[in-house]
């Protein structure tokens, strides 16, 4: 693919002068079709692909706001994804108060979310899915994992409920992460019973331990317009380390380049004159992977949330690749179209798609389900806590103040004087004078190794788990970093700084305003442990009978 940064531009303007409405130009006016004029994205070239990430579980449309911090460090410093703010709006020239300002960043979250309401939901998600198919018939959806996980409903149910809405969505490809956190044996029941004949589940980077071979199908062979697509899937590769082993004792993961290589030219060897990677790597991971491995034509992207307006064109030895990520929460929907003749892709174009709930009616097949699977829980859901006064949110690499929230609870409630709170990117944002209810807060702590711990920590002890999630953060080698953003901390300071190496970067740790001695115990309270035989306190634990199932339990 030979295409530059400023020959995409060009064509975005070209396209803009054309009627096409790309991100940072849509038209605010409601009309009473169901799809509003700003999602008649012209249908281009002869390949068709959609793909959205991270939704993790979010049916309802939702209110999510953006990071105000996302640092990057060596090669990626100052330039995307690490772009926030008015710094993505300037190097995208999206204007300051419009509907993509919003949908890209938190500048004035909540006079603008009052502005142009919420966000995702699959309904509206369906609709708009369908509205794409009409105009590009065979078009395949890709959805790039971390689906099944993120709500109550998905905790309770096992992540049924995110299997029968993307069965109804019309998912066709799928690869995976915080889906292993079922356990190995609920993944592969879903994938031989539920997914079979409807969606094909990828990954090259799961193999087995014992046999070393493939746990998944490396990639799946697709044909549009007499073009021959492969889609080969990149599972999160560091899912052992990230999330409980023990749910997943005999696969190990990696990033494995060298197998992803050889795929690549199997596929082309079958006549794949397409070939995707669908990747729950990270962008940074991404990025560098698309500099190493030659004949993959865009790398559909997911894992970081990250939200970017136009592909990044990675150049290698073999020629160009893009990298696309596609947010979070359902918010996005990339269009991906390819101009493939002669047996190559000569061309494309894109658009990333806000899905803006007030200007897409809901689709009623899967309203009506997501009622179905709504209506034995609602009860609970639905409970009220309290009102909070602030916006509550999570992303940022260091603090959210949805995050504060909980961290305060676990150390009144645990009697610690510090508490961490893994530093997940998901979870909903409320918005100032909302009730805060049950739902909200499993949107932020649905996960199922939920024990919260008391443990006595040294001032040795801290700085070290600070040191290594920060090292998994800041690595300036991308295929050393882990995603997600900074561990939580409550009740202490400390000063960081991520230019620094491994063991460097934690300085200043402080406690009550005097500096943590390094040999005194500290009571520590946490949430989530890796561990099977965890114990924590009892009355933390939340449990409730769902009816034919067994029980599940949260924070």
């Amino acid at each position: 693919m030979n295409i530059s940064r400023r020959e995409f531009l060009q064509m975005l303007a070209i396209a803009s002068a054309a009627g096409v409405h790309l991100p940072g130009m849509a038209k605010t006016s409601s009309n009473n079709k169901p799809v509003n004029a700003m999602y008649d994205v012209p249908k281009y070239g002869n390949v068709h692909l959609m793909h959205f990430t991270d939704c993790h579980a979010q049916l309802l449309p939702i209110w999510f706001r953006e990071p105000n911090i996302n640092i990057g460090v060596g090669e990626m410093k100052g330039r995307p994804p690490h772009l926030v703010g008015p710094h993505l709006l300037k190097y995208y020239n999206i204007k300051h108060d419009s509907m993509n300002a919003h949908a890209f960043t938190y500048i004035d979250f909540v006079e603008a979310g009052k502005k142009f309401g919420k966000v995702g939901g699959f309904a509206h998600l369906a609709t708009l899915v369908k509205h794409i198919r009409n105009s590009r018939p065979g078009a395949l959806l890709l959805d790039g994992g971390d689906t099944w996980q993120g709500s109550a409903t998905s905790l309770w149910t096992k992540g049924q409920d995110m299997v029968d809405a993307c069965k109804l969505l019309g998912v066709n490809i799928m690869t995976g992460h915080w889906e292993f956190t079922f356990g190995a044996d609920r993944v592969k029941e879903i994938i031989n019973n539920d997914f079979k004949g409807h969606i094909d589940f990828v990954a090259q980077n799961v193999i087995d331990n014992e046999w070393e071979e493939a746990v998944f199908n490396p990639y799946v062979m697709k044909e549009m317009n007499g073009v021959k697509v492969a889609v080969i899937g990149q599972a999160f590769p560091y899912t052992p380390i990230a999330n409980p082993r023990y749910l997943i004792p005999d696969w190990s993961f990696g990033i494995r380049d060298d197998k992803m290589q050889k795929y690549v030219n199997q596929a082309r060897s079958e006549g794949a004159q397409v070939v995707v990677v669908l990747s729950h790597n990270g962008m940074d991971v991404d990025i560098k992977m698309a500099s190493r491995v030659t004949g993959i034509d865009a790398i559909l992207g997911g894992h970081t949330h990250d939200a970017i307006p136009e592909p990044l064109v990675v150049n290698n030895k073999g020629g160009k690749t893009l990298v696309i990520n596609s947010g979070s929460n359902g918010k996005f929907l990339t269009v991906l179209d390819f101009d493939v003749r002669g047996g190559k892709v000569r061309n494309f174009a894109f658009s990333l798609l806000p899905i803006f709930s007030n200007y897409l009616e809901p689709d009623k097949e899967m309203h009506t389900l997501i009622e179905d699977i709504r209506k034995p829980f609602k009860q609970d859901l639905d409970q009220v806590f309290c009102v909070t006064d602030d916006l509550l949110y999570r992303r940022g690499n260091f603090n959210g103040t949805f995050d504060q929230l909980i961290l305060d609870a676990a150390m009144q409630v645990q009697d610690a004087e510090i508490a961490f709170s893994p530093g997940f990117r998901w979870g909903v944002t409320v918005m100032p004078g909302e009730h805060i209810t049950r739902e909200h807060v499993m949107s932020q702590t649905a996960i199922t190794y939920p024990t919260a711990t008391l443990t006595r920590m040294s001032g040795t002890d801290i700085k070290n788990v600070l040191e290594d999630v920060a090292d998994n953060l800041f690595n300036t080698d991308p295929y050393y970093q882990q995603g997600g953003d900074m561990v939580r901390v409550g009740g202490m300071k400390f000063a960081i700084d991520p230019t620094k190496t491994i063991g460097k970067r934690i300085t200043d740790m402080e406690l009550h305003g005097k500096k943590i001695d390094a040999n005194k115990k500290i009571p520590g309270g946490g949430l989530g442990q890796c561990i099977p035989s965890a114990r924590g306190n009892p009355h933390l634990g939340y449990r409730r009978r769902v009816p034919g199932r067994q029980r599940f339990s949260t924070h």
